[in-house]
């Protein structure tokens, strides 16, 4: 496969990038640094300083022997992207290329500005540059469980089928966003579901959980080549912040009651996943949409099992709980379907107290790197 990786510099993009190097497809990783620069001004910075993408990529082939080509461009402009696609020729495209936080979505008009222009633009161009230069491309979008919502209804793999006044039809599962970062994301799949009827496409949309982990097969061989491990209220995963938190001293934060509930995955089943998308392709004119995650925890549920962990380490974990920043039902129904996936062939990475202490005992050699200010929540919605 010949893969564009748009958002190659991100926590999921490098990982990405070196995942299908590593097996011998020619990739091209393409970023313009702007999550790395948002993260600069909210002081958000990740635990690990990384080199930047063009010494990423050196690194990766002075150990591995392998090659990752490089782009560093705006995906927002069309021309940068109608030359990428022009000239590489990609049989995928991995669209990881947006701004990626709910709380800095949230934080203000001109960061709202920014999440819309950026998301929707490079959406838009990533399907013309592939309708107008490479028609055979399968692009693979990342999306989120987050743009379902929490219904009080079990929420289906991406569609639903609805019976009204004696007829019935297949439709995309309603979506109810809790912020704007996640309502782009809806307005993502309506923007492809449109080109995918009208032109024929071929995407697969993955409504992938919140992330944590900062291991693979890749990244352990030296920490040059570990993921944008971040920690903090705005960019940080729940879990990679209470495992932060844990190793740092500072109560777990768990946000009003603790019973929101959401559909996790390890790091390396983000890395399977896209790849089973990747070689299973929809066909032409398909949308196919998958629920990426592996199980379900409550944020209380979450704070138990890193707790739990800490003690094998020797930590001694204090839960709190705080006023929930956001605007969203603490305690709620949710039994979303994720069985497509698992068909291809997923097998799961769970989170035991053997993976979190592995993920402690990492953390705990950066504990000087560690800045408790970045943890407790710097942006409300809920008022």
């Amino acid at each position: 496969m010949r893969i564009i990786i748009l958002g190659g510099d991100g926590y999921l993009g490098w990982p990405t990038a070196m995942h299908f190097a590593a097996r011998g497809c020619e990739v091209l990783a393409v970023d313009n640094y702007m999550r790395r620069n948002i993260a600069r001004e909210t002081s958000s910075e990740a635990l690990v300083e990384a080199p930047n993408l063009v010494d990423r990529a050196e690194a990766f082939e002075e150990i591995t022997g392998k090659k990752i080509q490089v782009e560093i461009g705006d995906c927002c402009d069309y021309r940068f992207m109608e030359r990428i696609f022009r000239d590489f020729k990609p049989t995928v495209c991995i669209h990881y290329a947006e701004q990626p936080s709910a709380p800095y979505s949230m934080k203000g008009y001109e960061e709202a500005r920014r999440t819309l222009d950026n998301n929707l633009a490079v959406t838009f161009n990533t399907i013309w540059a592939v309708k107008e230069q490479a028609p055979d491309c399968h692009i693979v979008k990342l999306g989120t469980m987050g743009e379902y919502g929490t219904p009080p209804i079990d929420i289906e793999e991406g569609y639903i089928d609805i019976k009204h006044n004696g007829r019935e039809g297949r439709f995309l599962f309603p979506r109810q966003a809790g912020s704007l970062y996640h309502t782009t994301k809806v307005l993502d799949t309506d923007l492809i579901w449109f080109y995918v009827r009208t032109y024929g496409l071929e995407v697969t949309d993955l409504m992938q959980g919140p992330v944590y982990g900062l291991s693979t097969d890749e990244a352990d061989q030296d920490d040059r080549l570990l993921p944008n491990f971040h920690y903090d209220d705005i960019f940080g995963t729940v879990v990679n912040r209470f495992l932060v938190q844990a190793v740092a001293g500072i109560p777990l934060t768990v946000y009003g009651k603790g019973g929101q509930v959401r559909g996790y995955l390890n790091l390396k089943d983000t890395l399977q996943c896209v790849e089973l998308a990747a070689n299973n392709p929809p066909g032409k004119g398909q949308l196919r949409i998958f629920n990426q995650f592996t199980e379900t925890f409550s944020v209380n549920q979450l704070a138990e099992e890193v707790k739990k962990a800490g003690a094998v380490v020797g930590l001694k974990v204090e839960v709190k709980s705080i006023p929930n920043p956001r605007k969203e039902l603490e305690e709620h129904y949710y039994n979303p379907k994720h069985s497509g996936l698992t068909e291809l062939g997923l097998k799961p990475h769970h989170m035991t107290t053997e993976v979190l202490v592995e993920m402690l005992k990492k953390i705990m050699t950066y504990k000087d790197q560690i800045v408790p200010a970045r943890v407790l929540p710097r942006v409300v919605w809920n008022k």
